[in-house]
């Protein structure tokens, strides 16, 4: 794995980026049609010019055109939405179960954030069991109250001050699985969630290094929605180790 520091480092890059979380100044439900874009239209944007240009969202994907000039599509990212720049802001066409969103990111924003944390404790590096099972459908609560369809394939079992504990991976990011969990601790850490990416996966065994557990997007930014932890992963006990709320 990553030595800490240069997680860490890497973390806050990722958060003040001009596609993190930090310059989210929007998101806004669509439906497929065609939208003029801008401070002063149908999609009022917080900032820039009364028109922006014009969206469209069909079936096949997304396209902008600003006034004068050729349509542009918007492209897809690894692990993200599809993206286009339109000056001055990186635009996302975010969708959720099938409904799509237009997230707005302001590029003339220099954001910045303090990340604490509790101290790196090496205890919380644990080598886990790891089992997968047929693949099973669930929904998980979101914190804007909505639902989101998820399949659940694998858990991650392991031993904590004499009890057997299970968590289990709701999403997939670059191929890590993400656990959405809550625990003793929530309120010095972000009171709804954190996230953890599962390392070294074998297949019968993961590290989960809590030392790794991270605020979700929803503790920097309004426009985000976040997944909620599934009934086990909501843990009676302490986990000292991790981010705290920023």
């Amino acid at each position: 794995m990553q030595p800490l520091a240069d997680w860490r480092a890497a973390r806050l890059a990722a958060l003040t980026a001009p596609d993190g979380w930090l310059n989210l100044v929007a998101r806004i439900d669509l439906a497929p049609g065609r939208f003029l874009v801008g401070a002063g239209q149908e999609v009022q944007l917080p900032s820039g010019p009364d028109l922006l240009g014009t969206l469209e969202i069909t079936a096949r994907g997304a396209t902008f055109t600003r006034p004068g000039e050729a349509p542009q599509p918007f492209l897809p990212v690894p692990d993200a939405f599809p993206q286009l720049q339109v000056d001055p802001f990186l635009l996302e066409i975010h969708t959720v179960d099938g409904v799509p969103a237009l997230r707005v990111r302001d590029l003339t924003l220099a954001p910045t954030v303090t990340l604490r944390s509790f101290p790196d404790d090496n205890d919380w590096t644990v080598r886990a069991t790891w089992e997968s099972f047929a693949p099973e459908a669930a929904e998980v609560a979101m914190k804007d109250g909505s639902k989101a369809a998820v399949t659940l394939t694998h858990r991650a079992t392991f031993r904590h001050q004499g009890r057997t504990v299970t968590l289990t991976p709701t999403h997939w990011k670059s191929g890590k699985p993400m656990f959405v969990f809550r625990d003793a601790t929530a309120g010095e850490t972000y009171p709804a969630c954190r996230f953890l990416f599962g390392e070294d996966m074998s297949d019968t065994e993961i590290t989960l290094d809590f030392n790794r557990a991270i605020s979700p997007p929803c503790a920097f930014t309004d426009f985000a929605i976040c997944p909620l932890p599934p009934p086990g992963n909501i843990l009676p006990f302490r986990i000292e180790a991790g981010e705290l709320s920023p």
